[in-house]
């Protein structure tokens, strides 16, 4: 994947991204804070941060967060949410060229983004600007599939509609390809469960936040809202629906 395609297929996502992608729980800091010593005290590298949900969870934290991020209304997006808290930093970036200082940060996080990364190349940044004995942490929310008739029925639709989903689907990135990019170093896989309810409007701005889904204009626009809503009518429960996620977190040091 080209790096325009990777970088810019958001800017026309952001609004329903930032409304209706799932955040992180809070059991997730749990995690980093027993595993990786995370505190109040570290500097975190949030790279590919996008709208800011995964630096809002650092913020939480007390950390002092860089969010790098290459895409330019998504990076805007995450400083009129998150501009006024203390120890967020907005940076123009990418994965393989932060501009942050050398040895400058204890941790680099990778939220919903590492597999649009050039794994080389933002591997040798990451030990440029981590650190001695900083850590990388990885995470996904990994929506289930086939645990629900809903989900099952979801993910029928986006195999049917969608423009890319099986290519740019970041289970595409499985834990072996995770430890080879960690080796030599060690990595560690943890999961936290998450989930979301929608009604039809969230159910609608959540698909279209997917940089997959066919927008406005495209002949399968219409055909896959009118294939979502019957999906949706035939599952809501008091008019809402539930998707559940496992978030994946990985975590290790690279050396």
């Amino acid at each position: 994947m080209n790096n325009f395609a990777s970088t810019e297929r958001f800017s026309n996502r952001v609004a329903d991204y930032v409304r209706y992608r799932p955040g992180y729980p809070q059991g997730v800091l749990d995690v980093f804070r027993n595993a990786i010593g995370l505190s109040s005290a570290s500097v975190v590298a949030d790279v590919g941060s996008g709208t800011g949900i995964s630096a809002a969870l650092f913020l939480d934290a007390g950390c002092e967060v860089y969010a790098v991020e290459p895409n330019d209304p998504m990076r805007a997006a995450a400083e009129e949410l998150l501009g006024d808290r203390a120890g967020f930093r907005s940076v123009r970036g990418t994965a393989e060229a932060t501009t942050l200082a050398g040895a400058s940060v204890d941790v680099v996080a990778a939220a919903q983004a590492f597999h649009w990364f050039d794994r080389t190349r933002c591997r040798a940044e990451f030990l440029r600007i981590l650190r001695p004995a900083g850590h990388v942490v990885l995470l996904w929310n990994s929506r289930h599939t086939d645990t629900t008739p809903l989900l099952c029925g979801y993910e029928a639709l986006l195999k049917d509609f969608a423009t890319d989903y099986t290519a740019v689907n970041h289970q595409n990135i499985d834990a072996d390809a995770v430890a080879r990019f960690y080796a030599p170093g060690q990595c560690t896989r943890a999961v936290v469960p998450n989930f979301q309810t929608f009604d039809y409007a969230g159910l609608k701005g959540r698909l279209l936040s997917s940089s997959y889904a066919p927008a406005a204009g495209d002949p399968r626009h219409e055909p896959m809202l009118a294939a979502l809503r019957t999906l949706f009518d035939e599952h809501a429960i008091n008019g809402q629906v539930r998707f559940d996620y496992d978030t994946e977190i990985y975590y290790g040091r690279l050396v």
